[in-house]
């Protein structure tokens, strides 16, 4: 899956003095490594308590029956410590479509504003979540026999910690005027909701637009990050128009972020930085390279086929592009192609691998909707490699005349050496298959199993003996990226899953539900809405945020109108794909274009065509079930 990060423009911030400027900056470092270094210790010890259970189980027959309870209270605090990471980092997902094409002074007031929401959203939500630890006390946990508040203590620590950030980043902003405006147009805006308090409440299910469409778009569209839109959204409807204690949605939140198959997003996340950082995925490049680089468009094959590959082991749509496109991208220009074309196929075959195992889109559809996430796994294979047919005809058509006159083919001691060199990294893929299938590691230990696996072949093989560039400064950084990924994500699903439920509470998923199973054409016509409702959907929420909010409310009527369950997920995620890697709005394809350091606007021609071979293969998935359930 692919992120847009965050940019925050810091209005007038040369104005401040320069040592006050340098305290904050000083104090805010200061923080944020007291907050990194937990963040990052957090991630290593839920791979030592999640590996630590798999040898006791299969390895001692002595299963530890407190290491799932124990990951399960530190995961939240890692949630939460990454959330505060994020926040300092300004990596928080955000649409920034509308932002970015704002004149400066503008663009540095929007960001204002979007901080200013996020700090709102956190002061008004900080009470209710002291109130749930407090609650908590009063659970004991069943194996390890302490006060579930140890837990639930991590979601006022984290809020707090966000709302430092944002207040510090606010003082760092040293154009006083800009500041106040965005304190007040935020302040305006709540104060004129609540005033209209009374005036909500007869509103009914009309609340249902204003809020969750009306409130929770603005602020998309606006640059708040998408977890805090989607809370003030959810906050405001409960508050407003409900009796509904607040602290319900933090409950609501806190079970959507601890989910304990969510736990393998952080574990795939690093597993995703650790095989670009140790040569892995440089060593399957090469391999591929030396099979198809003498072919016409061979090296599009290569990127098409090397990002299955990669997809396959990161579970990240970010990691598995970064791992790819540094390696090809400079042999490809050197041979001629353009740079728009070349992102335009690699933010493609983004799309086109949203379904290949351990996909953190997969694992988020089992946790949130019960299916099962092995069936999953197995049945996102197929779709895979049909668009990654239809997307290496139009390669074809594309680079039927490309001159190869200076392109000399790899001997057969030349590809027999790269198999060798790649064969340790290409094991991988099929080392993480194997033990889920035969039951050694449950889907969220089987991350740890492929971490060992990559720190030691990528230590002892290409550390030492191929490519000796196992740089260990590296580790630390790689932890703190992915607790602060992992943070971003896990608050967007936290949010998410509280709007869900004040959707379902109003009513609404029944009036869906009704309006879904009355469609004429049955299955067909279900599938087709579904389809484009998805790629808007992706194109403005990205998919894990889209899934959570509204998986819940379609699966069940996918199962109503017989559509089999694994059949739909490889639907909607391919339609997300393609929505989520779109120009304009899609935050992936300008992702790519980061990754591959490529102007957007050179990729938008070319991306069409890419975009329509997409189309086709996933219609080819849609009409064929067997492709998704065939082998389940």
């Amino acid at each position: 899956m692919a992120h847009a990060e965050l940019t925050e423009v810091a209005a007038g911030e040369v104005d401040q003095p320069p040592r006050r400027r340098s305290f904050l900056v000083a104090l805010e470092s200061l923080l944020g490594t007291l907050v990194e270094i937990p963040a990052a210790a957090l991630v290593v010890a839920e791979i030592v308590i999640l590996f630590a259970g798999v040898v006791a189980r299969y390895v001692l027959h002595q299963p530890l029956i407190w290491s799932d309870e124990l990951a399960s209270i530190l995961f939240l605090w890692l949630a939460m410590l990454g959330a505060a990471v994020a926040f300092r980092r300004a990596e928080h997902m955000r649409m920034t479509a509308v932002v970015a094409n704002a004149r400066p002074a503008m663009r540095a007031y929007l960001d204002l504003v979007a901080t200013c929401a996020a700090l709102a959203f956190l002061v008004m939500i900080a009470w209710p979540s002291w109130e749930y630890a407090y609650e908590e006390s009063y659970i004991t946990t069943p194996a390890l026999q302490i006060l579930n508040s140890w837990r639930a203590a991590a979601l006022p620590v984290g809020i707090a910690l966000m709302a430092l950030f944002a207040l510090l980043r606010l003082v760092r902003a040293g154009n006083v005027r800009t500041v106040l405006a965005a304190i007040a147009s935020v302040a305006a805006i709540i104060a004129a909701f609540w005033l209209l308090k009374g005036a909500l409440k007869p509103l009914g299910n009309l609340n249902l637009i204003i809020f969750f469409v009306g409130v929770a778009g603005f602020c998309v569209f606006a640059g708040v990050p998408i977890a805090f839109g989607f809370g003030l959204a959810t906050y405001g409807y409960l508050a407003l128009t409900t009796s509904t204690p607040l602290m319900v949605l933090v409950g609501r939140m806190d079970e959507g972020m601890s989910h304990l198959i969510l736990l393998s997003v952080p574990l795939f996340v690093f597993l995703g930085l650790l095989i670009e950082m140790t040569g892995m995925a440089r060593a399957m490049v090469a391999f591929l390279a030396s099979l198809l680089g003498h072919v016409r468009g061979g090296l599009h094959y290569v990127l098409v086929g090397a990002m299955y590959l990669v997809s396959g082991i990161s579970g990240s749509k970010a990691a598995d592009m970064a791992a790819v496109a540094p390696v090809l991208f400079p042999e490809m220009k050197a041979r001629g192609a353009k740079p728009g074309d070349l992102v335009a196929l690699l933010a493609a075959t983004g799309a086109q691998t949203e379904t290949i195992p351990p996909s953190l889109v997969l694992i988020t559809i089992g946790s949130v909707t019960g299916v099962s996430i092995a069936a999953l796994f197995t049945g996102g294979l197929l779709p895979g490699v049909v668009l990654a047919i239809t997307l290496s005809a139009l390669v074809w058509w594309r680079y039927r005349g490309e001159n190869l006159s200076h392109v000399t083919r790899a001997s057969g001691a030349e590809i027999f050496k790269a198999l060798i060199v790649a064969l340790p990294a290409l094991a991988l893929p099929f080392v993480i298959r194997y033990a889920v299938v035969e039951g050694i590691a449950t889907a969220t230990e089987v991350s740890t199993i492929g971490i060992v696996y990559a720190f030691i072949v990528g230590f002892f093989i290409y550390g030492l003996l191929i490519y000796r560039n196992f740089d260990w400064r590296r580790i630390v950084p790689m932890l703190v990226e992915t607790a602060s990924l992992s943070g971003a994500i896990l608050l967007i699903i936290g949010a998410a899953t509280g709007m869900a439920w004040g959707l379902t509470q109003s009513g609404f998923s029944r009036a869906l539900a009704a309006a879904m199973t009355g469609l004429p054409g049955g299955s067909a016509s279900f599938i087709a809405v579904s389809i484009l409702a998805f790629v808007i959907l992706g194109s403005v929420l990205e998919g894990i945020p889209a899934i959570v909010l509204f998986g819940p409310l379609l699966f069940p009527i996918a199962r109503t109108v017989g559509v089999h369950e694994v059949h739909y997920a490889m639907i909607i995620i391919l339609a997300m794909g393609i929505g989520l890697f779109a120009p304009p709005f899609g935050v992936g394809y300008y992702a790519a274009c980061a990754i591959g350091r490529v102007d957007p606007a050179e990729g938008i021609r070319p991306i069409w065509g890419y975009m329509l071979a997409l189309l086709i293969g996933l219609v080819i998935v849609a009409i064929f079930p067997w492709i998704s359930i065939g082998f389940l």
